[in-house]
């Protein structure tokens, strides 16, 4: 018969080793679940995608492990089985991380082990990521309107665009042309209420603009959100040719570091306080700004250099406040104008004053002296 506080307390040696110490497929810290039908080491959340695929799994310090189960996880483990199931991860595919949505997570962990498609052993990327070609259907919210309709979407890498029509009938053109150079794919299924929720932001007349789109498959939206992360890549190579993967895979898309709700005043800040969204993008160093948290155009934006550039953020009282339901400052210095933004909750204010002092405290590149200079600042 097993000896139950052995066998746990190797499984708990074995956590302690470098690759087992983090979750197999999301990076999380001290793992504590294992699927002892592939032999690694999984945090919670996984461990409950893993048991819908039937995957075993079990509890290191909860379950009873037996003595056959304990050698496998020893003969195994996450180096050993990361060796055969992302073998022949392409360079641009998204590997989820702890905080990242459910779809992510779930359709990450099916495509290594239930599909199979990083082994090697079968034609992989699929089709659609190698020919750098992409069309299909997605749900897109209306510009003016909460209403999803099916529209048609064409991702092409040697355009280096995403079209999309608003009819099916394609003999009326497309509705918009979208250069792959601007692109942004994040997702958001929180903010658009689906799981599958899709933001693809871009850059239109010097304006930010937004799309809100899903899909019913879990599968069929990850897809798209990797054809356009390969399409994204393929620009980043030829745009900025001595660039190495390091350099290039984080500007291939990116999370916002910020988002949320804060009322704004205008120029004189004498001006009624309004209600507004906003979201940090800390990658071109713009705070923007919309009307409602699904709009689809910008109303401004505010670039965020550095303080030797003039550029300073602290909290503060408001010396004329009108209209405002929220008590908590936060001010926002650029050389041309102060920006008074109020948080409803003292911990929201510090979290936007130290979201906001990360990207003041990173140096500007040369590119982001252009992103300032093309900034239109608004009321």
């Amino acid at each position: 018969m097993a000896n139950r506080e052995r066998n746990k307390k190797i499984l708990l040696e074995l956590l302690k080793q470098p690759d087992n110490s983090r979750c197999a497929d999301c990076g999380a810290p001290d793992p504590d679940w294992a699927s002892y039908k592939v032999g690694v080491f999984v945090c919670l959340n996984c461990s409950g995608i893993h048991r819908s695929l039937s995957s075993r799994v079990k509890s290191i310090k909860l379950d009873f492990w037996e003595d056959e189960l304990v050698e496998f996880m020893k003969s195994n483990g996450n180096a050993r089985v990361r060796t055969l199931y992302e073998k022949a991860v392409p360079v641009y595919y998204y590997r989820p991380r702890q905080n990242d949505c459910v779809v992510l997570r779930d359709q990450w962990i099916r495509a290594k082990y239930e599909r199979m498609e990083f082994t090697g052993e079968i034609q992989y990327p699929p089709v659609a990521y190698t020919i750098g070609y992409y069309e299909g259907m997605l749900w897109k919210k209306g510009k003016d309107n909460a209403q999803f309709l099916k529209r048609k979407f064409v991702l092409s890498d040697r355009e280096f665009t995403l079209t999309y029509y608003n009819k099916e009938n394609e003999s009326k053109g497309p509705k918009a042309i979208i250069a792959i150079k601007d692109l942004n794919a994040t997702f958001q299924p929180e903010k658009i209420g689906h799981p599958h929720g899709l933001q693809l932001t871009y850059q239109e007349d010097d304006h930010t603009r937004n799309l809100y789109v899903y899909h019913e498959s879990p599968q069929e939206i990850v897809s798209w959100y990797n054809a356009i992360r390969a399409a994204r890549y393929a620009y980043l190579k030829t745009a900025y040719p001595t660039g190495n993967d390091d350099e290039l895979i984080p500007k291939i898309t990116r999370n916002y570091l910020k988002e949320g709700y804060m009322e704004k005043t205008g120029p004189l800040q004498k001006e009624a306080f309004k209600k507004r969204w906003f979201i940090l993008d800390s990658q071109n160093r713009k705070l923007l700004y919309f009307k409602g948290q699904l709009d689809a155009e910008e109303l401004g934006a505010i670039f965020i250099g550095t303080e030797t550039k003039g550029y300073s953020v602290k909290e503060c009282v408001p010396k004329y406040a009108r209209g405002n339901k929220w008590n908590c400052g936060v001010m926002v210095e650029t050389p041309d104008r102060q920006f008074i933004l109020m948080c409803e909750k003292e911990r929201e204010q510090k979290e936007w004053m130290d979201a906001l002092k990360q990207v003041m405290s990173r140096p500007m590149a040369p590119q982001d002296y252009t992103i300032e200079a093309n900034i239109k600042y608004k009321r």
